[in-house]
């Protein structure tokens, strides 16, 4: 890692699951100005869609189709050329992205069930099974790599499996965890695949991108609700022209371009994992030591972000965390449960084990601030989880 921002002079660290801390010379990136039809850019955009099919092992197969916009415009578009009229799709939800995807098809008006997990578990092989054996009319099922409304890591491939033998198409948001976690589309034998720029790879927000079946895609013209969000156009447009059908972000697709060069000179995916690992290892430990409880045990812990509940102590109530923790350089998240009280922080982006720690070192004075005795959360919430998890 090169040239981390000091909080104390302006910039402070993002513990967030995106948009986060990127490097200096992704932010240099962008000083520049780029014509949408140059071909220069064109170029750019060949090569990042390149380099993005690569690192999902979708080589001669599949296609990489950017998108403007932030991440849940890349859903809608996946979900909206993908998924056929008189498709139905099984939505495996356990927070707020599994929720949203459904709620994107409800408004697509693509039939639609739900497994819903709530906060604590993932989906599970065989329940994915059961789902499908029931309803024979399920053509997709659309799963959740990394749910960060939890923080949770979901069983990719063992759910895959299971789609894979019941016949069924497989669309993935990895949203949170592409560049980081592996992704390998033949593998999962996944129709499609949907990220954004500003996450893993460590670029800023303006566009998402689907990686896809090339057979899916040339099935899928006509498909689409949307003019802007019609995945399957973008894509014909792209390998007619080399251009993007309407104005790209060309300042963030520089940042990406820049980003995926730095990505690459880490260790590319193993070692972006490795690093994220290490800061959720940290910092978790330091926060536990200071008596808080992670939502998840640790076999479901992401490197991506942690759910953390509230302290019980009638002391402590998270917007005043949340303006100690910034003043002393570091902006976390809110909790996005429903049942009980929490907050969260995030592991990805430009910081290393270093940077957790002294993401630890402000959690402790924060809370003397508030005076705040105990992060210990309420007995209720530990047992909720008990009984969620039994």
């Amino acid at each position: 890692m090169t040239n981390l921002p000091d909080p104390h002079e302006g910039e402070p660290f993002l513990l967030t699951p995106g948009p986060l801390t990127t490097a200096y010379e992704v932010k240099q990136a962008m000083l520049r100005d780029w014509g949408s039809w140059d071909g220069d850019f064109r170029a750019m955009t060949a090569r990042v869609c390149s380099e993005l099919v690569t690192m999902a092992n979708g080589a001669d197969e599949y296609v990489c189709v950017p998108m403007q916009g932030s991440g849940s415009f890349g859903v809608e578009a996946m979900l909206g050329t993908l998924v056929p009229r008189h498709g139905k799709v099984l939505v495996l939800a356990n927070g707020a992205y599994g929720k949203r995807a459904a709620e994107t098809l409800a408004y697509l008006g693509r039939d639609h069930e739900v497994i819903d997990k709530g906060d604590y578990l993932p989906p599970r092989g065989e329940e994915v099974r059961a789902a499908l054996k029931a309803d024979p009319a399920i053509t997709h099922v659309i799963a959740i790599h990394c749910e960060t409304s939890s923080g949770i890591l979901n069983p990719l491939e063992e759910i895959a499996k299971v789609v894979a033998e019941e016949d069924c198409r497989l669309l993935i948001d990895s949203m949170s965890a592409f560049g980081a976690l592996p992704v390998d589309v033949k593998a999962l034998r996944a129709e499609a695949v949907v990220s954004s720029a500003n996450k893993c790879i460590e670029g800023v927000p303006g566009f998402s991108f689907v990686i896809a079946r090339r057979s899916a895609l040339e099935e899928a013209k006509g498909n689409a609700h949307s003019l802007a969000l019609d995945l399957y156009a973008q894509w014909a447009y792209l390998e007619k022209t080399g251009q993007w059908r309407y104005t790209p972000p060309t300042h963030v697709m520089a940042a990406f371009d820049k980003a995926l060069t730095l990505h690459a000179a880490e260790g590319g995916v193993a070692a972006r994992g490795k690093r994220y690992r290490e800061n959720r290892d940290v910092m978790v430990e330091g926060m536990r030591d200071l008596g808080f409880e992670t939502l998840l045990k640790d076999g479901w812990l992401s490197p991506i972000i942690v759910t953390f509940f509230c302290p019980a102590d009638p002391r402590f109530a998270f917007n005043a965390f949340y303006e100690g923790m910034k003043a002393r350089g570091f902006i976390i998240y809110p909790g996005k449960l429903t049942v009980v009280e929490s907050f969260r922080i995030g592991c990805i982006g430009q910081m290393d084990a270093a940077i957790m720690r002294r993401v630890v070192a402000a959690a402790k004075e924060t809370l003397a601030d508030m005076g705040v005795e105990s992060a210990a959360p309420p007995a209720e919430a530990l047992a909720e989880r008990a009984r969620l998890a039994a």
